[in-house]
């Protein structure tokens, strides 16, 4: 009985925008143009005449939530709107109109807002894309793009989605999390902390090291909190992510191709680029392809200090996946050299880890002690009590 309910609602949601949209027309009313106050005192009007006009038996209460998401649809993001206001929401994954996902400390659960229908999502993709001038049709069929608050956002359509279009949206906060707030959460404890304020500090090559929503860049935005004043930095980045309060920093953000296929800016065209700047860091957003050709040498040539993030499950997996973008990425060279590279470039891997709980936290500190033999051999500085306590755990098992 609720979902035959609830899809008569969403009918009705259709023919009220579908009305709303005439008599905007009809009025000569340019949303882009109108004062958000006019444009929901029409909202409120004409919801509550179709209403009465229709005779359709609605409570006030659900009247009001009915010309309130209407307003979401004309001026908004229709349903994703108040998911991308609530502070306590990190990611809304839409895998279709009827399922929507977000993630909240960490922990994944199904949204209670759905769409209409597949044409409903598109729209809402469409006012997405709309300002930015980004293309999304059959012969493209996928787009990253940003909305005004710096927040990610992925779509994909038919053919290539199957099941419907999809959107993933990786919110953009501006209150970034202090170190405080990190121990008080137990994702470090304060012996870590100091471990790795005077790592960065001391200028050592650092690379943060994690799984998918493990909080890299959080680290990272953290981490670059205690590079001292006086030094310049350079930050590079897909989307611009990092927020450091420095008085010397210089932001650069790569460029997808545009919709003729030209005009593409690679993260390893801009830290080629950046080493031209006379920075004496570079910060990396993430390294997933050939610009850990040029971030590796860097670190080498006289910018000590610099850092990264990689995607991998352990310090190891690390070093293997930038073994693999070097190889991949056309970096030629016999595994004893690229090994020397590796292990005499970076310092120190922050690996993070998230609990079955949701917590996010630094599962352990490592320092590179290359020797002859072993150019990745490691120095465990930090590991965190929760692993201890899985691994006694895994053995009595």
């Amino acid at each position: 009985m609720a979902t035959r309910i609830d899809e008569e609602y969403q009918q009705l949601k259709k023919q009220v925008h579908s009305h709303l949209i005439e008599r905007l027309e009809e009025e000569g009313i340019e949303v882009e143009l109108a004062e958000k106050a006019q444009l929901e005192h029409f909202v409120q009007a004409n919801v509550g005449q179709y209403v009465a006009s229709q005779r359709i038996p609605l409570a006030t209460s659900d009247q009001s939530m009915l010309a309130r998401e209407t307003l979401d649809e004309i001026v908004g993001f229709g349903p994703l709107e108040p998911l991308l206001d609530d502070p306590q929401v990190n990611d809304i994954l839409v895998n279709g109109p009827n399922s929507i996902f977000v993630e909240v400390a960490g922990v994944l659960q199904k949204a209670q807002t759905r769409f209409i229908d597949d044409d409903h999502v598109m729209r809402i993709i469409r006012r997405v894309l709309a300002p930015l001038g980004r293309r999304l049709d059959e012969s493209s069929p996928m787009v990253d793009a940003r909305l005004p608050d710096g927040s990610r956002v992925n779509a994909i359509i038919p053919p290539i989605a199957l099941d419907g279009p999809s959107i993933s949206i990786r919110k953009f906060t501006q209150k970034h999390l202090t170190a405080s707030d990190l121990v008080n959460l137990g994702s470090m404890t304060r012996e870590c902390l100091e471990l790795l304020t005077g790592i960065v500090q001391n200028r050592r090559n650092l690379l943060v090291s994690g799984g998918t929503g493990t909080g890299k860049t959080t680290i990272l935005n953290l981490l670059s909190q205690f590079i001292p004043k006086d030094e310049r930095i350079v930050t590079i980045e897909d989307s611009a992510e990092l927020q450091l309060n420095h008085p010397h920093i210089v932001r650069l953000e790569t460029r997808p191709a545009n919709a003729e296929g030209t005009g593409k800016v690679a993260a390893r065209d801009l830290v080629v680029n950046a080493l031209r700047m006379r920075p004496d860091r570079v910060i990396v957003g993430e390294v997933r392809s050939g610009e850990i050709i040029e971030l590796l040498q860097a670190m080498n040539t006289g910018h000590e200090g610099s850092m990264s993030t990689i995607h991998a499950n352990s310090s190891k997996d690390a070093l293997i996946r930038i073994e693999t973008l070097l190889a991949v990425n056309g970096y030629d060279a016999g595994e004893r050299a690229i090994g020397r590279l590796i292990g005499s470039s970076l310092d120190v891997i922050v690996q993070l880890a998230r609990l079955p709980n949701g917590r996010r936290l630094v599962s352990e500190v490592v320092a590179m002690t290359p020797t002859r033999d072993d150019p990745y051999q490691m120095e465990t500085l930090y590991r965190a009590k929760e692993l201890d306590a899985q691994d006694m755990a895994g053995a009595q098992l």
